[in-house]
């Protein structure tokens, strides 16, 4: 992956889209020094981390002429990706810009068989949805030959009011069995550990993949039995997984059509971290102490 250097000079993070990740980032970034401003469509109607600026999407260009760095974490719709869209030339003519970071996911890898991929994998994505997101990489890759371009593909992401512990405490859980189906996962604080650590590295020009996904494929039942043990309480009754596929929505048929194991030791090693979640347990035991 070459040579990597710790970054010097200006820390100036623009986080487009100040959602559940992105108020991660940003928040990471403040604790650690950094000048952080963050979009919304509606300024006026988030809460936005400590010490972040927040600026109306569609005025964002003022913003972008004072960044080093930029990380878009919206998903694209039918028109593509939505900050490309809208601020691609001032991306494209930022100053003082030396990188961009594009929150993907890992189903763009599509359907395995259970197999495992790496950041080297070639994308089959299997879906609309994912079709758009292996576009939007694309797309972000034009940058590349300008700055530095991290491309995240991130798991299942959870963390705190997001988790299994709220299904099971709201008795929604459903214990859903399909013996060998595994999905990958992340907590929302190793996005946030993991973009910063790529953002802080001084990189040249050039795109690199990176897989935010924590050290253990599991199957879903496995985590609602963990937050079940947590919590102290019974244990939600199984349910086939042929009994419940056809009331299942597009979105949630899709992750269960496709099954695979995401690799993430040239993801960590690249930038010098360990997971501080590296299993859902570890993550449901901090969201519940929490």
């Amino acid at each position: 992956m070459g040579q990597t250097q710790r970054m010097t000079g200006p820390h100036r993070l623009l986080v487009f889209g100040l959602g559940y990740s992105g108020a991660a980032i940003a928040a990471r970034a403040v604790a650690q020094g950094w000048q952080v401003a963050g979009t919304s469509r509606d300024p006026a109607g988030i809460r936005a981390p400590a010490g972040v600026q927040v600026v109306a999407f569609d005025h964002a260009g003022s913003v972008l002429a004072e960044a080093t760095h930029v990380v878009a974490t919206a998903p694209p719709g039918a028109a593509g990706d939505p900050v490309l869209a809208a601020h691609r030339a001032s991306i494209a003519v930022a100053p003082l810009l030396r990188w961009a970071g594009y929150v993907s996911t890992t189903g763009v890898y599509g359907d395995r068989g259970g197999a495992w991929v790496d950041e080297a994998t070639v994308p089959a994505p299997g879906s609309e949805r994912t079709e758009r997101r292996v576009a939007a990489e694309r797309d972000w890759a034009t940058l590349a030959g300008r700055v530095a371009l991290d491309v995240f593909r991130v798991a299942g992401i959870y963390g705190p009011g997001r988790s299994a512990l709220e299904d099971v405490r709201a008795g929604t859980a459903r214990r859903v069995i399909k013996p060998g189906h595994l999905f990958g996962r992340i907590h929302r604080d190793d996005i946030a550990l993991a973009v910063l650590a790529a953002a802080g590295q001084e990189r040249p020009p050039g795109r690199r993949v990176l897989n935010l996904v924590d050290d253990e494929p599991a199957e879903s039942a496995a985590v609602i039995e963990e937050a079940a043990r947590l919590l102290g309480v019974p244990v939600p009754p199984s349910v086939p997984y042929e009994q419940i596929v056809a009331a299942m929505s597009p979105m949630a048929r899709s992750f269960w059509a496709e099954n695979r194991r995401v690799a993430n030791a040239t993801t960590k090693a690249a930038l010098g971290i360990a997971w501080l979640y590296p299993t859902y347990r570890e993550g449901l035991r901090a969201i519940l102490a929490g």
